[in-house]
């Protein structure tokens, strides 16, 4: 045994960490605005949302819809809405804009599923929702939407914080 074995305990050298007590906040908590994550999420959302009806409107208006080349500049809305999504919530809060962005992004698309499920309640009557040839929703694209929505959201968020900072200097 040595003599640090022996020592008696310190105040500072028991106390808890920094918001564990639940009395002061966390690092987390710094870093993670609910509020500006739901902002950024709802902008994120109305994109999306708009680019949802477009499609589902082209889709029915036109004969060769899947050939046509309207699919590649709704999808363009799409990444645009997940960006938005973080410029809302990293200049919100430009703390923690990387976290924020992501899951404001993220959010977005969490939010925009049981919107595309309606879509597909009201007019997909010959298409299953996840199985079959062509169904709504595959493994792969759900999976590559959010890692997506994340990246673009992050990209959002550091850039609308850029926003804040340099509107303030």
């Amino acid at each position: 045994m040595t003599d640090d074995d022996l020592s008696v305990p310190t105040p500072e050298s028991s106390a808890p960490a920094v918001g564990a007590t639940g009395d002061e906040p966390s690092d987390a908590d710094a870093i993670v605005d609910w509020s500006a994550i739901a902002h950024g999420a709802v902008v994120g959302l109305g994109v999306l949302v708009a680019a949802s009806l477009v499609s589902a409107v082209l889709s029915h208006n036109l004969d060769n819809y899947d050939q046509s080349g309207w699919r590649y500049p709704l999808f363009v809305v799409v990444l645009v809405g997940y960006f938005v999504g973080g410029f809302v919530a990293g200049k919100r809060a430009p703390s923690g804009a990387l976290t924020n962005g992501a899951l404001a992004g993220v959010l977005a698309f969490a939010l925009w599923v049981p919107v595309r499920i309606l879509i597909w309640v009201a007019r997909d009557e010959n298409r299953a929702l996840f199985t079959g040839h062509t169904p709504v929703f595959k493994l792969g694209q759900i999976f590559g939407h959010l890692v997506i929505a994340s990246a673009l959201g992050m990209l959002g968020g550091i850039i609308g914080s850029r926003v804040v900072v340099r509107r303030v200097e």
